[in-house]
């Protein structure tokens, strides 16, 4: 079929990726932005794993969560860039089949360990304030043990069937890839027969997202009903604050995740330039927001930078002296 369909051609062993056709002039000055939020997520995560590895006092569920939060994001991100930007600085944009693959598996494996985790911690979240005398009782190191095994399993097996299912096709038309990483829809669309991974990307979209954002979204409805009816004034204004910043990054990932992954699967109309720029934001803004979400906003972690790096001792004085 694959041969009849492309005159004697053999399905395709390497891809071209492309993913800013219309700015190929300019693709030196986009590898900047894109460096610095790969290096700010690289350092950033690292720094606030490290700071929660280190102080005893961060080693609580929540803590943990938001330490393998971090060794994901800096494992995602470190799954596409290097790539991309040897692709917009060298013009490196030549990969096999297999090479294609294996980044597919684990891009989209990395961001559904993201989206599980995001559930887990929106859980744990809503047990320690809804029903904090159960709180130890829940969620202990066996529960947490299991939470990480089922977020690792959950992930592992339904991507290992997305991405067997796009290792089986046959690609004899173009060989281009319309993106700058080997997203599953951008080379299965460049597939003969596409029906069965189409309608199974559309299953893993209806899996993660109309499962995960519901659980997340009643989590942080039932926690911000809580706390308005206990605090008062500022403690208030802080917890409304800091709820509705982690529901609109969380928002922000699942509608841009979705809208990638399904405009190709649903043919909707969106210029490569804007696609390829919206998946990268998917990986990208978890990656380098979280950082400042879970830590420098955070008064635990911030002590636990304090004590960590010694700078408690510096910064007494200068209150004592004020």
């Amino acid at each position: 079929m694959c041969e009849a369909a492309s005159g004697g051609n053999a399905s395709h062993a390497t891809f071209v990726l492309r993913g800013f056709p219309q700015l190929q002039r300019h693709q030196r000055l986009l590898a900047l932005p894109l460096c610095a939020c790969y290096l700010w997520a690289l350092v950033g995560n690292a720094l606030l794993a490290l700071v929660i590895g280190s102080a005893e006092a961060l080693h609580s569920p929540m803590h943990l969560l938001v330490c393998v939060l971090c060794l994901v994001d800096m494992l995602v991100v470190s799954a596409i860039m290097p790539s991309a930007l040897l692709n917009l600085l060298l013009g490196w944009d030549h990969v096999s089949l297999s090479g294609c693959l294996t980044q597919m598996f684990f891009t989209h494996l990395l961001s559904s360990v993201e989206s599980t985790l995001l559930v887990v911690m929106a859980l744990d979240r809503y047990v320690a304030i809804c029903l904090p005398l159960r709180y130890g009782r829940i969620m202990n190191s066996l529960m947490f043990g299991r939470l990480l095994l089922f977020t690792l399993l959950r992930s592992v097996s339904i991507m290992a069937v997305l991405v067997g299912l796009a290792a089986s096709l046959q690609f004899c038309g173009s060989n281009v890839i319309q993106h700058l990483y080997c997203d599953h829809m951008a080379l299965v669309s460049l597939a003969l027969d596409t029906d069965t991974s189409q309608a199974a990307g559309l299953a893993v979209i209806v899996c993660f997202v109309g499962v995960d954002i519901p659980l997340i979204f009643f989590s942080y409805v039932r926690i911000l009903s809580v706390v308005l009816r206990r605090a008062a004034g500022e403690e208030r204004l802080k917890a409304f604050h800091t709820c509705t910043t982690h529901l609109m990054v969380m928002m922000c990932f699942y509608l841009v995740g979705s809208v990638t992954f399904l405009s190709r699967n649903l043919r909707i109309p969106i210029e490569t330039d804007v696609n390829t720029f919206m998946g990268l934001t998917y990986i990208l803004l978890p990656a380098t927001v979280n950082p400042i979400i879970y830590g420098v906003r955070t008064k635990e972690i911030q002590n636990g930078f304090f004590t960590v790096f010694n700078l408690r001792k510096s910064i007494v004085p200068a209150e004592k002296r004020t």
